[in-house]
């Protein structure tokens, strides 16, 4: 179905549009915490980045600024589609248009363009006054959780939500690939905030996949907010020199640990 021809209000539509991205949060984030943080917490015992647990009302403080992220994506995915309407965004809804080639590889076009423009704005939230204004709410939390994801500033939601509608006025979408990707998007989000080291390590200890940002990774920017800003991808970090010094030695470290004691239940709540 073709939601642009459709008519209905524009109540309606934003309602459909938050109750979506509603729905990828609670899954995406609340069902990495539920089974990584809590259902694998003594399995992964070993593999947990920080002794401590994350502060009591951390988790409640991220679902409230969360909503008011998900409030600014839904209100720039209407406007989305109405750009669509007039033509000024390309989506396309005919699978016959460009083929299944066209749609898994923009697909995959759409991660790697998002890690760039990621990397880039994330180093912008950093210079120190924009960052006062714009992106001190995410690094409050600085023992991170799922649930970090979207705890942003209004400033920071609206240059994540961006992203989209830039592509969309040169790149034709499907709306599969608007899914996956979104989707994508939420659980490595979701999965890099865990505090647990989830990616498998080589057996001299060395990330398997040293190309792409394990949790560690992105654990490291939260304590030193200096460096790490990659997203999906660690090759933007190592060509701007940002990776974090002593990085491998830090993963290292979390994969070999031999913990024994069992994780207390998170108190972030």
């Amino acid at each position: 179905m073709n939601p642009i021809d459709m008519e209905i209000s524009n109540l309606s539509l934003f309602a459909i549009l938050f109750t979506e991205d509603i729905l990828r949060y609670v899954i995406g984030a609340g069902g990495i915490y539920l089974a990584i943080n809590i259902a694998m917490a003594v399995r992964l015992a070993g593999r947990k980045i920080r002794d401590k647990n994350p502060p009591k009302g951390q988790i409640t403080r991220e679902i409230l600024a969360s909503l008011r992220t998900i409030l600014i994506f839904s209100s720039v995915g209407l406007a989305t589609l109405y750009g669509a309407k007039v033509g000024l965004f390309r989506v396309y809804f005919e699978m016959a248009d460009y083929g299944m080639l066209y749609l898994v590889l923009t697909t995959l076009l759409l991660i790697v363009l998002h890690d760039g423009y990621f990397y880039w704005s994330h180093r912008f939230l950093h210079i120190r006054r924009v960052f006062k204004v714009a992106h001190r709410v995410h690094h409050r939390s600085n023992n991170p959780t799922p649930f970090t994801s979207f705890s942003f500033n209004f400033g920071e939601a609206a240059a994540n939500a961006a992203f989209l509608p830039l592509v969309l006025l040169v790149l034709p979408l499907h709306p599969i690939a608007l899914f996956m990707f979104t989707n994508h998007m939420m659980i490595r989000n979701a999965m890099g905030h865990s505090g647990y080291e989830l990616f498998p390590a080589w057996r001299n200890h060395k990330p398997m996949f040293d190309w792409m940002t394990t949790v560690t990774h992105h654990d490291i920017h939260h304590a030193r907010a200096g460096w790490n800003f990659g997203l999906y991808f660690t090759w933007w970090d190592r060509w701007m020199g940002t990776e974090y010094p002593t990085y491998h030695q830090k993963f290292a470290e979390v994969v070999q640990a031999k913990k024994t004691t069992a994780v207390t239940s998170p108190s972030g709540l």
